[in-house]
């Protein structure tokens, strides 16, 4: 037996497997038996709370962003301004062939919209309601806005003039008490005092859970804008950029900002509104907290089995240690029956937690109150190389930590051993 172990160079791996196998897969009863099944059902848990915590974090992150994104865009390419407010209307530039040229010949945009703000005072037939119109032209892309629109259409844009359409929210359509079809009366507010009234048309309303936005803004024609402010026809606010990757934006918006003339600037829409994606960045921490969390108490239920494991076979290894089996094969031994309940475990889990993703993103199982989470049902994204991190990660600690109950079995003496009982 002991030439088996130290003379063979193949055998002594094929016969510590063949051990550890024999006594995971044992089909007798036995509470050794029942603490394996615990350990397996135990790690598969652990394997599926990471899987669903990293899916959920993670495509929690992704909704709030891309609701951001697609409502202002994942660049703002505008007048330089470094102290100036995000919700401040803009100083107005001239639509410029220099820039125009910077800006489509880059390979990673997407999309270009001139845009520009203005503040405005909404008369519904009970109420006012402060609000800053957001001026867009008619090529505007709103198939990005298409996820918020709740009821009716977006605005028209007449070949002359200008469109005497809005779209408002339907937190300030019903702050306002107003429905589809309603005219409301836009007062405007000049710098001499004075102010000028728009009769206009709510034509459809949208939704985008972010209450910032949905209690401030409305969307109407860029064109009104201009003709309120007194600006030239090719004068605007700046331009919302959208790009290929939304990964890369910030060293796009660095790129940009070095070619451009000196009076623009570029800035991703993270360092626009910050307080926003630092949230967003916070459960990044949040999450991994959790994981270790978790790591902590499968490891912990692993190694309080394995330590259980060893003194039920205390027989077996005191006749092991007999037969002249060194300490090494025999705690070779216990590590191999270990990785098998944590491999089990971890394949079970992914089972568990990928299944329970896919029902979540089928079916949104798990509803949230939109006004205190932005969105109305938890969202799932599942990046695969997270889930093999998940496993091999899993495996690699748990084999470490695993090695100090092994450490046991040295201490064992074969002669009291074999009379354990």
């Amino acid at each position: 037996m002991e030439n088996l172990f130290l003379d063979n160079k193949t055998k002594p791996l094929n016969i510590s497997s063949f051990i550890a196998k024999r006594i995971a897969f044992n089909r007798q009863q036995s509470f050794s038996k029942f603490i394996i099944r615990l350990a397996v059902v135990a790690t598969a848990i652990s394997v599926a709370a990471m899987l669903v915590t990293v899916a959920l974090t993670s495509g929690f992150q992704y909704a709030i962003s891309q609701k951001i994104f697609s409502f202002w865009g994942d660049i703002r390419v505008q007048h330089y301004e470094a102290s100036k407010a995000a919700i401040a209307e803009e100083t107005p530039i001239e639509k410029n062939d220099t820039v125009t040229r910077i800006l489509h010949a880059n390979n990673e945009i997407k999309t270009i919209q001139a845009f520009a703000t203005r503040n405005a005072i909404v008369k519904g037939p009970e109420s006012i309601e402060g609000l800053l119109l957001k001026g867009v032209e008619k090529d505007y892309a709103f198939n990005n806005l298409d996820g918020f629109l709740k009821e009716g259409r977006w605005i028209h844009f007449p070949d002359s003039g200008y469109s005497n359409e809005i779209n408002l929210s339907v937190s300030t359509a019903n702050q306002l008490k107003l429905k589809l079809g309603d005219k409301v009366l836009v007062y405007f507010i000049q710098s001499d005092g004075s102010h000028r009234v728009r009769p206009m048309a709510v034509v459809g309303l949208f939704k985008t859970g972010i209450e910032d936005y949905d209690k401030l803004y409305a969307i109407t024609d860029l064109r009104l804008i201009q003709r309120l402010n007194n600006w030239k026809e090719n004068e605007i606010g700046g331009y919302e950029i959208f790009v290929k990757d939304y990964h890369r934006m910030q060293a796009i918006s660095d790129a940009l900002a070095y070619q451009l003339p000196a009076t623009w600037n570029s800035r991703p829409i993270t360092d626009v509104y910050p307080n926003t994606f630092d949230w967003l960045s916070l459960q990044d921490q949040t999450m991994a907290i959790a994981i270790v969390i978790i790591i902590i108490i499968a490891t912990l239920n692993l190694v309080t089995c394995l330590i259980i494991l060893v003194l039920d076979r205390i027989r077996m290894i005191g006749i092991l240690k007999a037969i002249g089996t060194p300490n090494g094969k025999i705690q070779t031994i216990f590590l191999y029956h270990a990785i098998v309940i944590t491999c089990i475990g971890i394949l079970c889990g992914n089972i568990v937690g990928l299944l329970f993703c896919w029902l979540q993103q089928k079916y949104g199982l798990i509803r949230l109150p939109e006004d205190a989470y932005l969105i109305s049902e938890a969202v799932v994204r599942i990046s695969w190389w997270k889930v093999v991190l998940i496993d091999l990660g899993t495996l690699l600690i748990c084999f470490l930590i695993l090695m100090i109950p092994t450490l046991i079995i040295r201490k064992i003496q074969p002669a009291k051993a074999v009379q354990f009982r």
